[in-house]
């Protein structure tokens, strides 16, 4: 299904390459590219979709990336050995530098910052395949307003030494005002479809039998011990003599 939504937003779009589309379980609400159509979204981000055309609106950005060859770009004004490897992350901040980390590679603070500039490119895309797509370009500008509100709860989640993104506000505000200038108006849009519904109910079930799982897995259980019973000395010491090998004289 998601792969689905990804290709049809894959032939609206620049893109020069063809797309393998994959779904990872983490929690974590994001989605990643990687140089040469291979795309990835966690099942987190799913879940914090409220309707298709929010989850259709990552995808799309994360599409715009690829099609303007970012990792390409960066790599080469950064000078990073590593292209196959750098991930072009949607939330980005200290997750996308912690991300980095775990696949080994050493991104310089510099090319971080740098990337913003095709954040921002990518915001400008990404709305585009959304619109040649079908989709309610507005959903790309919801999906930003709920990231803030997550920022807002858990402040310091976006680490600002390592945010390689636009400020979420600055993202809402600069989005809005492209879709009003680069979009016409249409009649109808693509929000939602029963089918995301269906596989979101699936998905989150499918989440809290495994919590459930885990939860059985780590509870403490009570072991039922020996009975205890009037035994005498003799008995102990039999028992502990015969779980001891011994050698017997051999009659001649």
């Amino acid at each position: 299904y998601v792969n689905r939504i990804g290709q049809n937003i894959v032939r609206n779009s620049d893109a020069q390459v063809p797309f393998t589309i994959k779904v990872i379980d983490s929690d974590e609400v994001n989605a990643f590219a990687l140089p040469g159509g291979f795309f990835f979204v966690n099942s987190g981000l799913i879940l914090a979709a409220d309707n298709e055309s929010e989850l259709a609106g990552v995808m799309a950005h994360e599409i715009a990336h690829v099609a303007a060859c970012h990792a390409v770009r960066g790599a080469t004004r950064g000078q990073l050995a590593n292209l196959a490897a750098i991930p072009l992350i949607f939330v980005g901040g200290g997750i996308g530098y912690a991300v980095s980390g775990i696949a080994g590679i050493g991104l310089p603070v510099a090319f971080l910052k740098f990337s913003r500039a095709f954040e921002a490119q990518a915001d400008y895309l990404g709305v585009e395949y959304l619109y040649r797509s079908g989709y309610d370009p507005q959903s790309f500008v919801q999906f930003f307003e709920k990231i803030e509100e997550m920022e807002k709860k858990k402040p310091g989640l976006l680490d600002k030494t390592f945010e390689n993104h636009p400020p979420t506000p600055d993202r809402i505000e600069k989005t809005q005002e492209e879709i009003g200038r680069i979009l016409p108006d249409r009649n109808q849009y693509l929000v939602d479809t029963s089918e995301f519904q269906t596989v979101k109910s699936r998905l989150a079930k499918l989440q809290n039998r495994r919590k459930v799982d885990e939860k059985k897995e780590t509870r403490p259980s009570l072991r039922r011990g020996q009975p205890s019973g009037d035994t005498n000395d003799s008995d102990q010491n039999q028992k502990k003599d015969d779980d001891q090998p011994t050698l017997h004289r051999r009659d001649n």
